[in-house]
Parts: C-alpha cells; sequence; structure tokens
C-alpha cells in the first residue's frame, strides 16, 4: 500500500498585530477604570481590586511577545477590550471561510492540486463561529471542491486529529486527497480583561493537504509514518459557552463563557502526559530520540516546550530541533505546532524524522512521527 504524505502546507495571517506593550497598556487603563468605578466595593472589601499587568510578566510567563488578530483597535481600546467584528450577512463569507480559503490556496499551489484533485475537506479548529451549516462545507463551496466536508472540533489538537482523519480516509479510499484546515480566531473567545489570560492567544488560520504518494507530485512531501491520539477527561481547560445558555440568563455575560484554565494544573498535568505519549510512541516504532531531526509541538507557553522536548529527547532541544513561533504569533490553538512545521521543515533531508505534536483542553494530545521523502 501506498504511503500517506503530507503533501503541503498553508498559512494565513492576519494583517494587524498586537505587542505586549500595547496590550498592557489597554488592560491597566481598562484595570485603572475599574478600580475608580469601584473603589467603594474595594474599600470595604466586597471587590477585589484589578492587578496591574506588565510586557515583562507575559513574556517571562508565557514566551509571548505578540499576537495577529483580526482586529486590533476594538481589542485595545479600554471601554471594550473584545474585537469588533460585524456580523456578515449570510450571502457573504463567513470570517472562518475568509481566513481559511487563504490557507487553504496557499497548502494547494505547494502541493500542485486543483479542487478537482481534492474531494474531501475538514475544518478542525478550537471554536466554530456557528454551529450550522459546516465551515468545512462553506470553505468546499468557495473553493468549488466537489465530495463532502465536516467541522470538527478536539480545541487545541483538532489540526493533529483532523490529519489522522484524513489519513485514515486516504488510507480506507474513501477521499483521494484531503484538505485540512485550522481557522483559529482565538480573540473571539480570549477574556481581555483577566490579568492571567488576556495575552495567551492569536488569530490565524493554517492548512494542510494530505494524500497518498501515488498521486504526491510536490516537491516537499512528509510520510506520516504513525500517529497516536489520546483523550483525558478534564475541567482545568474549559469554555462553558452554547446553545444552551439561553436556558439560564444568570450565566449570560459570566467569564465561564469565555476561555478558562488552571494554568499550573494544566502545566503539572499535560506536559508529562504529553512526553510519555511521544517517547512510547518512538519506543513502539523502535525510534530512539537522538535519531529525531525536529519536534514541531504546540505553540501554547515556551516552558512547557521546553520540558516536552527535554524530556523526550533527555537534553535541553536547541531552537532548531524544537522551533518557537509563539513569540511573534502568541498560541493560536490547533494551528500553532502547524505553522512551526510550515516555517521550519525547509532545511530537512531525505530520510530526516520529526514529530508533530498537539496537546490542549479535553485534555487532547495528538502526535504525529514524519518523515521526509
Amino acid at each position: 500500500m501506498p504511503d500517506i504524505v503530507i503533501s503541503g502546507t498553508g498559512l494565513f495571517t492576519p494583517a494587524e498585530s498586537i505587542s505586549n506593550e500595547e496590550l498592557v497598556t489597554s488592560f491597566n487603563a481598562y484595570a485603572d477604570n475599574f478600580n475608580a468605578e469601584q473603589a467603594e466595593q474595594i474599600t470595604a472589601g466586597t471587590v477585589a481590586a484589578m492587578q496591574q499587568s506588565s510586557a515583562e510578566f507575559v513574556e517571562k510567563a508565557s514566551g509571548i511577545k505578540s499576537r495577529y488578530v483580526m482586529n486590533k483597535d476594538g481589542i485595545i481600546d479600554p471601554k471594550r477590550m473584545a474585537p469588533r467584528l460585524p456580523e456578515r450577512p449570510n450571502e457573504a463569507q463567513s470570517i472562518q471561510c475568509e481566513m481559511g480559503v487563504a490557507a487553504a490556496q496557499e497548502a494547494m499551489r505547494q502541493a500542485g492540486k486543483t479542487a478537482a484533485d481534492i474531494d474531501s475537506v475538514i475544518v478542525a479548529a478550537s471554536n466554530m463561529q456557528r454551529p450550522y451549516p459546516a465551515i468545512a462545507v462553506e470553505i468546499q463551496d468557495a473553493l468549488g471542491i466537489k465530495g463532502y466536508g465536516f467541522d470538527m472540533n478536539v480545541a487545541c489538537s483538532s489540526a493533529t486529529f483532523g490529519i489522522q482523519q484524513a489519513r485514515d480516509a486516504v488510507s480506507a479510499g474513501s477521499a483521494r486527497c484531503v484538505l485540512i484546515i485550522n481557522p483559529e480566531i482565538c480573540s473571539g473567545h480570549l477574556n481581555f480583561i483577566d490579568r492571567d489570560s488576556h495575552f495567551i492567544f492569536g488569530d490565524v488560520s493554517t492548512a494542510i493537504i494530505v494524500e497518498s504518494t501515488a498521486t504526491a507530485a510536490s516537491s516537499e512531501q512528509f510520510v506520516i509514518v504513525d500517529s497516536k491520539l489520546q483523550t483525558i477527561f478534564s475541567n482545568n481547560i474549559r469554555n462553558n459557552f452554547g446553545f444552551l445558555n439561553r436556558g439560564d440568563e444568570s450565566g449570560t455575560g459570566a467569564k465561564d463563557k469565555l476561555f478558562m484554565q488552571e494554568g499550573r494544573k494544566v502545566f503539572k498535568e499535560v506536559c508529562p502526559a504529553v512526553a510519555a505519549q511521544i517517547s512510547g510512541q518512538l519506543q513502539s516504532l523502535g525510534i530512539s530520540p537522538d535519531q529525531l531531526k525536529r519536534l514541531w509541538l504546540h505553540q501554547a507557553n515556551l516552558s512547557m516546550n521546553q520540558l516536552i522536548s527535554k524530556r523526550v529527547l533527555g537534553r535541553d532541544a536547541s531552537a532548531d530541533e524544537a522551533p518557537i513561533i509563539l513569540d511573534e504569533y502568541a498560541n493560536t490553538s490547533s494551528a500553532g505546532s502547524i505553522i512551526a512545521f510550515h516555517k521550519h521543515r525547509a532545511d530537512l533531508t531525505s530520510g530526516d524524522l520529526g514529530v508533530l505534536c498537539s496537546f490542549g483542553a479535553g485534555y487532547s494530545i495528538g502526535s504525529l512521527v514524519l518523515k521526509k521523502v
């Protein structure tokens, strides 16, 4: 049976970017206004005062220096602290469709594919802007692709889980070539007035082409040697927004209707689980860690990536071995590891091995062993 390969990737980066300094300036202005308005309650001890933040704190806590967003002025407006993204008419492309099409077109060019070559579209992202019709079907229509499409959500692991679905579909013969798209508009579900998390996310879209070597013709291909998925239930990363919210008005606007996490617990529990999954996967394949040329890890937090790569390799990883893009892009949920793969693979030569891994809410972990053709 022919190997299944990744034959192309694409990246859409929004035009606007927010530095840590800009983000912190708006946050601190909001905090000052809040503290002034709530001065009596704060003095009485019934309301907690908001603490100031700093660019240094953000970078030390996360490794993030800036992030791209689909709308900047709404986020840094102390009177709003949320993106301004007007609803579009049903006849117009949705914002996730627009982002996804741009990334898909680059992936298709890399892979040398036209719409006629693709017969399945998977949109895999941490949040969809609507339940239906599926964003995947909208993108399929926008690109002129026949066949079928569907949306799926495994939070920050959506891309790697989507790649396995594509690999399985090609292996089973239900698709010849699959386009996976990750339109992550994370600014829409980030609480910009939460000091512990307001800096975490950015917006972006990535795309991946998966097909058989029998049809692949691109100059750069990576065989999917193995894929492994794991989920472990946890409430430590959660977002309770959903259509049933209207059944209880008391929860409207509550903090749990946006991204929430217990960061220290996540770090303590996720890092060893990810490292153990990758190490066990390599052992089962008879691959020693020193054979790995690259680790394309989920870009959530610099310290997490450093610890995971150290546990996998048995030593500190160099910048080349475990490239970081979150300093520029921040956490882009499922797209992060794909951005790292997109930007940091050109130097690999035939036979080189790498691991593409994502992890996040659920908990969910998806890891792929890749080999350069």
